[in-house]
């Protein structure tokens, strides 16, 4: 069976370092980080972290009939969806038609709606006064729900909810349904809103920082000997995919190829991850692209400064990838952006790719010497004028693994 060969054509981004492509890329040059210390948090009892990285988006802009239907989440996701869209320079006849579809996800849906369904529920003892379209806010698949009705999608909606993984996965199925002649186009991506509620699970599993409350250009500090945890973050990023045929048919510009994807899952425990699990997704992702581990010119790992998971996944790199490859975690400069992380994350690898540099492990000063021996990049952002195959990887709760390889068009 033939395959087609899957161009990324346009990217969309809302960050805590910057709403277009362009600034998200200087701020991983030049270092700049969206870490803030969220005073009102001083209200939650029983709350350790302080630490956040907010995506100021400018979302104000939509009526409040487009976004009767959405939560912060899903207008997050529309904001980057609408910079991907137009990017890409798709007509609307050509996102309406059948041949396009859309794969997007987030770790739930709105916190912040969950939670006034909640009190009104029970601080009412009922559900008086509770609006109709309440629940569509809140609902696991409200993003993928709410874009398709916002955009008009007419080909098949693939709701990609697997917590950390949820940006990387959509994008993975969107490439797989495009290479496999299923649709020519794919809408693809992830987004999260920020809510203390977030922070508080990580709290409550000891996985958030506190040690750096005040002290936010500390924190989060992936690989470091002295990290104490994850900061939660949120945003939104989409990219557009399309059939090779079908972006040469409209001159579409070419940022990059996805020509790899794999996924798998531990098998073992819900929170503790495995290294034979992280280096068998790598493992496939590399026999889908047909390249070998030598062939990678940089690594975004998903790194997000917890204890465990850096260094499992240190040592499933090494396992796979060797010691050499240059390595970094951009979750220095966003926080750990949760189900939007996979699709900002391959954003920030295709920009890397043009500008020719590796960015930093912010606040990576001393390497945890439980960590296997990487080829960690630190200190400032280093200039690379190889960048043509990069890997780009994300691990979540429930032992479920993603690797995606993406390649610079030459």
């Amino acid at each position: 069976m033939s395959t087609a060969r899957v161009f990324v054509t346009g990217i969309g981004v809302t960050s805590p370092i910057g709403h277009d492509l362009a600034t998200v890329t200087a701020a991983l040059k030049s270092g700049r980080h969206g870490i803030v210390t969220m005073k009102e948090w001083d209200q939650i009892a029983g709350l350790g972290t302080r630490l956040a990285a907010v995506a100021d988006a400018p979302i104000s802009h939509y009526t409040r009939k487009q976004v009767r239907t959405m939560g912060r989440v899903a207008i997050l996701a529309t904001y980057a969806t609408e910079q991907a869209v137009k990017d890409a320079g798709l007509a609307p006849e050509i996102v309406q038609s059948d041949a396009t579809g859309l794969a997007y996800g987030s770790t739930h849906g709105s916190s912040a709606s969950t939670e006034e369904f909640c009190r009104k529920v029970f601080e009412r003892r009922g559900f008086q006064g509770i609006a109709a379209s309440t629940y569509l806010k809140f609902m696991s698949n409200t993003t993928t729900v709410n874009l398709a009705q916002y955009f008009g999608i007419r080909g098949r909606v693939l709701s990609t909810c697997s917590a950390c993984t949820s940006g990387s996965h959509a994008i993975g199925q969107g490439y797989e349904t495009i290479k496999h002649g299923y649709h020519e186009v794919m809408l693809c991506g992830g987004a999260e809103e920020m809510h203390f509620s977030h922070a508080g699970i990580f709290d409550i599993l000891y996985a958030t920082s506190t040690l750096y409350n005040h002290r936010p250009d500390a924190s989060p500090r992936p690989f470091d000997a002295a990290r104490d945890g994850l900061v939660v973050g949120e945003g939104a990023g989409t990219l557009v995919l399309e059939s090779e045929a079908h972006a040469r048919r409209r001159g579409a510009r070419v940022y990059g190829e996805v020509i790899g994807f794999g996924a798998s899952c531990d098998g073992e425990h819900v929170t503790m991850p495995s290294i034979d699990g992280m280096a068998s997704a790598m493992r496939k992702s590399l026999a889908d692209a047909g390249v070998g581990p030598g062939e990678i010119d940089y690594i975004n790992a998903h790194g997000t400064g917890t204890e465990a998971g850096d260094i499992a996944e240190s040592h499933a790199t090494l396992k796979v990838l060797g010691p050499d490859v240059p390595l970094s975690s951009t979750k220095g400069h966003t926080g750990h952006t949760l189900g939007a992380c996979g699709a900002l994350e391959s954003a920030f690898c295709l920009s890397l790719m043009h500008e020719k540099f590796v960015p930093p492990t912010r606040n990576l000063e001393a390497v945890d010497p439980r960590c296997a021996p990487l080829n960690f990049v630190r200190g400032e952002a280093q200039a690379k004028a190889k960048m043509d195959v990069v890997m780009n990887n994300n691990f979540a709760f429930g032992g479920i693994n993603t690797s995606l390889i993406f390649r610079k068009m030459t």
